[in-house]
């Protein structure tokens, strides 16, 4: 059985204004390659009551930018709506500048 909970931790990190990439949530919770099952983990919320803010999390577009992933045209709408209201401009077609809205992950001070 997978744990979705390391990914839940990451994205639980992504603030507010600020969007990240299945691909980085996967590497920040210690399963490299692992975007796929990232994208897993955040669909088994649908219908449940949490605390991940799951629209922060896009696929990879490359170019510098990640998009909505969706193919449910309402979740989709829903995750833009979700970004927007937090700040995050989204382009016509789904897109979003990580050099302006990505997450830089700041390492802990020691």
């Amino acid at each position: 059985m997978v744990k979705f909970e390391p990914f839940y931790q990451v994205v639980r990190r992504v603030p507010r204004g600020r969007v990240a990439t299945y691909g980085q949530v996967a590497a920040l919770a210690g399963r490299p390659r692992g975007a796929r099952l990232c994208g897993y983990a955040l669909s088994a919320l649908r219908g449940t009551v949490h605390d991940v803010p799951w629209q922060r999390v896009l696929g990879a577009r490359g170019a510098g930018r990640a998009g909505i992933s969706l193919r449910d045209p309402i979740g989709a709408a829903a995750q833009r709506a979700l970004l927007e209201r937090e700040g995050v401009v989204v382009d016509a077609l789904g897109r979003v500048e990580l050099e302006r809205f990505g997450w830089r992950r700041v390492a802990a001070k020691r």
